[in-house]
């Protein structure tokens, strides 16, 4: 059995596992135990009343972030020539078509998100076997297909977050930083848990929000209320 280190255990006992905390509490708590010495993720998971084996159950969308991430992602605009400029001006890192298509077939994925065009999907295609795995294929759904280049890469670079519902049942993705102010952790994580109750399928019956839970890299799991959802 591993022996829990001095700031693990000091965060243990500062806490009642067994009780459901609101969402400012929560991410109060989370700042206060974090054991990490470096700006660590804060991470939220919520475990819903969905069956994502049926089609009509899958919870998939997107969310901006009030607050965004507090992550500087790296964003590679793969475009046609004309729009070069404005994804250029909007603030991807990356920007050009096939030199970049070239590089990804060689192994290259040193980016966070690839923003793209609907006109440009058919060479996009075949790199499906390097970016899908990774979780890098653009998609409509996420925002990451558009003929609007330019706020497609400005919403990514300001905290626009893709999220999708796992074989278990739970959608798990980062809402902030230690750093970031209790408040700010907590306004970040309404905005996301509204965005999927927003989404709740006609299919799903009983209780949506089953659980919710956040905490840092590798701090302890704080449970959150749901009463309230």
């Amino acid at each position: 059995m591993s022996k829990l280190s001095k700031k693990r255990k000091a965060g243990l006992d500062s806490l009642d596992t067994a009780v459901s905390y609101s969402l400012q509490e929560a991410t109060d708590i989370v700042k206060k135990t974090a054991p990490e010495n470096f700006d660590a993720s804060v991470d939220m998971a919520i475990r819903l009343g969905v069956d994502p084996k049926q089609a009509n159950q899958m919870i998939r969308g997107v969310v901006t972030l009030p607050h965004g991430t507090g992550k500087d992602l790296k964003v590679l605009a793969l475009v046609t020539p004309d729009k070069e400029a404005e994804a250029n001006e909007a603030g991807a890192d990356f920007v050009g078509l096939d030199e970049y298509i070239e590089k990804i077939k060689g192994g290259w994925v040193d980016i966070d998100v690839i923003i793209t065009m609907p006109s440009v999907m058919g060479k996009i295609g075949a790199l499906g076997r390097v970016l899908g795995p990774r979780g890098l294929m653009p998609n409509p759904k996420s925002g990451t297909v558009s003929n609007d280049v330019g706020k497609a890469v400005t919403d990514v670079k300001k905290g626009k977050i893709d999220f999708k519902v796992d074989k278990t049942g739970i959608v798990h993705t980062s809402i902030g930083k230690t750093s970031f102010d209790a408040e700010k952790l907590a306004e970040n994580s309404e905005e996301l848990i509204q965005t999927i109750v927003k989404m709740k399928p006609s299919g799903s019956k009983g209780t949506y929000i089953k659980s919710i839970s956040i905490s840092s890299t590798m701090g302890i799991g704080i449970s959150v209320s749901t009463n309230a959802y």
